[in-house]
């Protein structure tokens, strides 16, 4: 009996050994957070261009609208639920993570679909579906370098960035980051086509800059 005890004893703590914390890069972590950030900003700031109504002046018009809060804060709720719910739905673990050290450093939450991928690719989608049919609808299909650069260059860059830094920091795993991405820029884009569709770029006739 006495030998028997002791090999349980020498081999259980070896069985019970847990995976040891993943590293993550901390500049990658620091750096994609102000990537997302930076692309809803350029939603929120980014104003609505447009050839102006054959009633009005003829010409390019750059209108400020209060109103973009409402599709930024939709996407900044739905990024808020894919990482505190949805995730744990899925419950796929980040890379360097299993059942032996989540919950743990590194480890506390789960990875997919990516949260940062979500939010800076849904404000990619934003901004195209605005600068697609604010040319197409408003602008009788003419075309603005300024309004695509705005709307969807740099968010594009902002967007790319932050999934090659996701995966390079080690936070996310391919896939994860490819889900996250993919589902952002779809709900992106219909949130900025409804948007664009509902809210007319001009200010009425006031000539104001800035409006509702």
């Amino acid at each position: 009996v006495a030998p028997a005890l002791l090999v349980i004893a020498v081999s259980s703590p070896a069985g019970a050994q847990s995976s040891p914390a993943p590293t993550r890069d901390t500049g990658w972590g620091t750096a994609t957070s102000v990537t997302v950030g930076a692309a809803g900003a350029i939603q929120l700031l980014m104003p609505r261009i447009f050839y102006s109504d054959p009633e009005s002046t003829v010409g390019w018009k750059a209108r400020w609208h209060v109103s973009q809060l409402a599709p930024v804060m939709t996407l900044t709720v739905l990024t808020l639920a894919n990482e505190y719910a949805l995730k744990n739905v899925i419950k796929d673990n980040r890379p360097g993570c299993d059942a032996t050290n989540t919950p743990g450093r590194e480890c506390q939450t789960f990875g997919s679909p990516s949260s940062h991928a979500f939010g800076a690719f849904s404000a990619l989608g934003n901004g195209a579906g605005v600068w697609l049919f604010d040319m197409t609808k408003w602008s009788d299909g003419r075309f603005n370098v300024g309004s695509f650069i705005g709307n969807v260059f740099i968010p594009a860059v902002l967007a790319g960035v932050t999934d090659v830094g996701r995966g390079a920091g080690n936070y996310e795993s391919g896939g994860q980051i490819v889900a996250g991405s993919l589902v952002g820029v779809g709900l992106g884009f219909l949130v900025g086509m409804t948007y664009s569709l509902m809210a007319r770029p001009e200010c009425g006739y006031t000539g104001n800059m800035i409006c509702w």
